[in-house]
């Protein structure tokens, strides 16, 4: 077993309300891409609102309504990038402009976290506040520049 799990958060402002109709197929797809992720090698555990289905009741953002937090833990940065660029995630994730604004700057973030840790909202926000003001760093990354779990000789 890894002392150390990759944790991810990835953050969003839409373009509409969840509920309205120019929203409405990216909502539709959550639960199978959610399903996805949970059967996805490597996967260990992703962030759930009380509803428990997924986290989009969750407001990272002073209360904005638009703006919505996705965090996960896998074992590995290869088992994330595997879902994320070479699963069904791929076509949800093409198609983000349609339901998702562009954020002037970065809008995830990648860390390592003792195994068994589940990050909560603030600790992911924190990392990527931290990937905005300091870049790359052992502390907050990204898959462009990834950087080996603590103690790690790779």
């Amino acid at each position: 077993m890894n002392d150390f799990h990759l944790a991810q958060v990835n953050v969003g402002r839409l373009l509409a309300p969840l509920d309205s109709p120019q929203i409405a197929d990216f909502v539709a797809q959550l639960p199978e891409i959610n399903a996805l992720a949970d059967r996805a090698p490597g996967f260990v555990w992703r962030m759930v609102d009380e509803e428990g289905a997924d986290a989009t009741s969750l407001r990272p953002e002073n209360g904005d309504d638009l703006f919505l937090i996705n965090c996960s833990v896998w074992e590995s940065v290869d088992a994330l990038k595997a879902y994320v660029y070479r699963s069904d995630h791929l076509r949800v994730l093409a198609r983000r402009r349609e339901w998702f604004e562009r954020l002037a700057d970065h809008h995830m973030a990648l860390w390592w976290v003792p195994a068994g840790h589940r990050p909560d909202v603030q600790e992911a926000m924190d990392r990527v506040a931290l990937l905005r003001a300091k870049g790359d760093t052992p502390d907050a990354f990204t898959f462009r520049a990834p950087h080996p779990p603590p103690g790690s000789s790779a």
